[in-house]
């Protein structure tokens, strides 16, 4: 770039240009919700048949455009502001500099170079005429180094020179027309350097020219927004970042102080981020984490893809003897590179297609609108699924699981609150009601191995605690809305742990098939006199197994046996059930259902007590 490009740049029209496609993403996210929330909803509710389903097909396809014109339209539009930022700051320089040399009556000429008049002592007679200077940008107080020259040292002794240079002058002009000339370059330097960053980046933020979105578009989409933050980190800089180790409230306040500009730029460059963030409203992280998802199912399916064929496993004993089949050295090679990622690839994408799964089930049977309020691939995984919006429920179940949960398995724990969710609108017509499942932790993996151990409990609840302080945070109904925290197995045991270490933002407790919950009473539970509630079904093993593990510390049983929910001395409100054994609670038509509806829903006259 050039003194007079730079010159005659009006940063404002990038600006527009991020405007117009932050308008662009803003429609094409609408047209995607549209589809998704209203068209197809009623396609599913008054339409049959394998035209509907080849229609419905078709649409889901269209929202997946939408979705992903969504996001790359965000990431031109916040580029673009980047970049404006950038040119903006050069353009200022160079625009100071342009007035203060015109202020002293020198002249800028069309190249950059600044001209000064005659001035100071007669020299034989003559006042020392006036030159034209070339600036050129100043080391390290221009904000470049010379990679000839990383450490500046150069740059200062030519510095030195010049000052020199300028005071031996004759005509003191000199110095201030150079001081003037060597802005003016460095302005340029910015503004070219800026024009070399993003021009790349730019050209890079286009999609194929066909329309399909495939998983190759999806990690594409994630390595650009990758790129556009590298290259923005001095425009996010500007923008103030969510408190660090922010309370839920802390959080919301936050959001609420920035600007609309600043908030698509953050969501954009930060999905991640701001979709785990509680105290930030449902819609925000429900946005933030679809684009997360989105992205990292496309780069596990190409990876997934990357893998060879398993080879035949088990071959003829080439021996002839016992074992009459043996194992292959091509498998076992095979397995030995590829067998792991294989699993944990195929656990995190049965995970992501679950919960798409749920999306596309939104208006079956009345079932509201998906939100996905928390979502990280990685390890075991992370997922936090709403039916319906907590942000405007009057009554929100939080579902803990409990061990072998995990991103892999999510489905049936979506499946449980879906269920709950049917029952307890039906008790509530005209309320609002959220089921939320929240696989936010690390859950033993292995009965044996993991289960009878504390500290997955003790070091997920306080993570617990901060969602159910974002749902109190962020619910818009008059009171903040009636909320139930909802454990199952070692699930319980987080619930109790998350009470006993902090304040416990819930109004009930529903625990079901506890294998104990690390206090003695339900006194210690932290929500009001007579609002914990238990479930233990005949034939479920585990609140018996885990009185050696997680019951409370109060031996009051004979033969030093710890307390756990299902104890009378415990204090619990003991609900019927007419499930058997340990997984059965949320099955749909049943007592054990219905009770711990009636609680989610606060019509507690309507839960069935044992004798």
């Amino acid at each position: 770039m050039d003194y007079k490009t730079l010159d005659a740049l009006k940063p404002s029209e990038f600006e527009d240009a991020a405007g117009g496609y932050r308008s662009a993403s803003d429609m094409a996210s609408q047209a995607k919700d549209g589809i998704n929330n209203q068209i197809s909803v009623r396609m599913r509710a008054e339409l049959t048949g394998q035209a509907r389903d080849a229609a419905l097909g078709q649409l889901k396809e269209l929202s997946k455009n939408f979705h992903y014109a969504q996001v790359e339209c965000g990431l031109v539009s916040t580029a673009l502001n980047a970049l404006a930022a950038d040119l903006r700051a050069a353009k200022a320089k160079l625009d100071g500099a342009v007035a203060d040399a015109r202020a002293q009556k020198f002249t800028v000429n069309p190249d950059g170079s600044v001209s000064y008049p005659p001035a100071g002592d007669k020299v034989d007679g003559k006042v020392p005429e006036g030159s034209t200077v070339t600036g050129s940008p100043n080391g390290k107080g221009g904000g470049t180094t010379l990679p000839i020259d990383p450490s500046g040292t150069a740059n200062d002794l030519s510095d030195a020179l010049e000052r020199q240079a300028r005071n031996a002058h004759p005509n003191p002009n000199y110095g201030a027309a150079l001081e003037y000339a060597n802005r003016i370059a460095t302005a340029v330097q910015e503004a070219t350097e800026a024009d070399e960053k993003w021009a790349p980046k730019l050209r890079e933020l286009k999609a194929d020219d066909d329309l399909t979105v495939s998983h190759s578009d999806w990690a594409d989409a994630g390595r650009d927004m990758g790129g556009v933050k590298k290259s923005a980190a001095d425009y996010l800089a500007d923008i103030k970042p969510p408190p660090k180790d922010g309370t839920p409230k802390e959080n919301a306040e936050w959001w609420k102080g920035l600007s609309a500009e600043e908030r698509d730029a953050y969501v954009t460059l930060n999905p991640s981020s701001v979709g785990a963030l509680d105290g930030v409203p449902s819609e925000v992280r429900d946005e933030a984490n679809r684009t997360v998802l989105a992205e990292a199912r496309g780069k596990y399916e190409l990876d997934r893809a990357a893998i060879p064929p398993e080879p035949k496993r088990y071959i003829a004993n080439p021996t002839g003897s016992y074992p009459a089949a043996v194992e292959s050295a091509a498998w076992k090679q095979w397995n030995e590179k590829y067998g792991d990622r294989r699993d944990q690839l195929d656990k995190s994408l049965n995970g992501m297609k679950a919960i798409e799964d749920r999306f596309d089930k939104t208006g079956v049977e009345g079932l509201p609108e998906a939100y996905l309020l928390g979502f990280n691939a990685e390890g075991n995984g992370r997922a936090i699924v709403a039916n319906g919006n907590p942000d405007t429920a009057d009554h929100t179940a939080v579902y803990v699981p409990g061990t072998t949960s995990n991103l892999g398995k999510v489905g049936g724990d979506i499946d449980r609150m879906t269920t709950l969710w049917q029952e307890s609108s039906a008790m509530v017509p005209g309320q609002q009601v959220s089921t939320v499942t929240w696989l936010g932790y690390d859950a033993p993996q292995s009965i044996v191995k993991d289960a009878p151990f504390s500290h997955y409990a003790d070091d997920g609840a306080p993570a617990f605690n901060s969602f159910m302080d974002g749902l109190n945070a962020t619910n818009t109904t008059e009171g903040g809305g009636h909320h139930t925290a909802v454990g199952h197995s070692y699930g319980t045991t987080l619930i109790g742990s998350a009470a006993r270490q902090g304040d416990l933002n819930a109004d009930d407790i529903v625990f079901a098939g506890s294998p104990g919950v690390q206090v003695g009473e339900a006194s210690e539970l932290d929500v009001p006199k007579g609002h914990v509630w238990n479930e233990e079904a005949d034939g479920d093993k585990v609140p018996d197994i885990g009185r050696w593990g997680h019951g409370g510390e109060q031996w009051r049983l004979g033969g030093g046996v710890a307390i756990i929910p299902s104890d009378d001395l415990f204090g619990a409100n003991q609900m019927s059930t007419d499930t058997e054994g340990h997984s059965a609670y949320w099955d749909e038509g049943t007592e054990s259902l219905k009770n711990q509806a009636a609680v989610v829903a606060g019509q507690y006259g309507k839960a069935t007590l044992e004798d």
